[in-house]
């Protein structure tokens, strides 16, 4: 495999290089063989893990390569991607070694289909409790699993998280904001770590940490055949959850909204919300809005 920063010779007019990871200093390509060597280990969960200058969207290569059979524990991350996808089919970019794009395959045969609703849970847990842990930056969970974390008072997005179900197998999808700056946020909601005041915005240590946590998590997760309160998800999660106890309005597929406070996680991982009526109503997709107190 040829190095990232070693040129390439093209015929007999000597050398020639294509754009170099190294331009930018601040952000240095990942070092596949070290991460491997770091997470892929005897009677681990991680199986495979490969890195990519770039793709369309880590969450489609990997789910063709769950169908053609690839096993639990494979990861792939991408330096820059084309073709995000995030919930609600929303679309996302970012720029290259800006974040952390991946990944990875579960095939959670302990668990009963009806829990899976939980690991895109899981993994939000994980990841918030991996940023506190190293980067030192509190990480709150708008359900069901937006990184959130708080800057001059606001409430802004670190990253999010995408599941998708098929032939048995779960693949999951992460993004976060590592070391973008204020001028190349999407959207002014949006935050990175850097802008956070992280510890580090070294993605090959936060990834490290990532997957070794969520590791940690799910097994502990399958061995309880993914009960949530059985395995302890339930409490961890309420306990690092923005939305509950704050009015909300979602926005519910099909076009209505349902406004109310934000109560309880049932069983299911579904989002409990007291209507302005009185009654209660579980919701199981749908975007969230946290709803600001009226001034008085």
């Amino acid at each position: 495999m040829t190095a990232p920063d070693t040129p390439r010779r093209s015929g007999l007019r000597g050398f020639t290089a294509g754009p170099s990871p190294w331009t930018d200093l601040d952000r240095p390509p990942l070092d596949e063989a070290a991460l491997r060597r770091a997470l892929i280990v005897p009677g681990g969960l991680w199986t495979s893990l490969d890195v990519l200058a770039e793709t369309g969207s880590t969450n489609s290569d990997l789910a063709e390569r769950a169908r053609a059979g690839a096993p639990q524990g494979a990861v792939l991350v991408a330096e820059a991607q084309s073709a995000a996808r995030g919930r609600m089919d929303r679309q996302w970019t970012a720029p290259p070694r800006s974040g952390l794009f991946l990944s990875f395959l579960l095939r959670p045969e302990e668990v009963p289909v009806e829990r899976y609703g939980w690991l895109p849970i899981l993994v939000g847990v994980a990841a918030a409790s991996t940023l506190g842990r190293v980067a030192g930056v509190e990480v709150g969970l708008k359900w069901p699993n937006d990184l959130q974390t708080e800057i001059d008072g606001a409430e802004r997005k670190l990253g999010g998280i995408l599941t998708e179900l098929g032939g048995g197998a779960v693949v999951v999808g992460v993004g976060l904001n590592v070391s973008l700056r204020a001028e190349e946020l999407p959207v002014p909601t949006a935050a990175s770590l850097a802008l956070a005041g992280a510890t580090t915005t070294d993605r090959s240590v936060l990834l490290r940490a990532l997957l070794r946590e969520f590791a940690e998590l799910y097994g502990e997760w399958t061995a309880a055949a993914g009960d949530p309160q059985g395995s302890d998800l339930m409490r961890a999660y309420a306990d690092r959850c923005t939305t509950l106890g704050r009015r909300v309005k979602v926005h519910l597929p099909g076009g209505a909204e349902l406004v109310g406070e934000a109560v309880a996680i049932d069983g299911d991982g579904r989002l409990v919300v007291r209507a302005e009526d009185g009654a209660r109503r579980a919701v199981g997709a749908g975007d969230v809005v946290h709803v600001r107190p009226e001034p008085r």
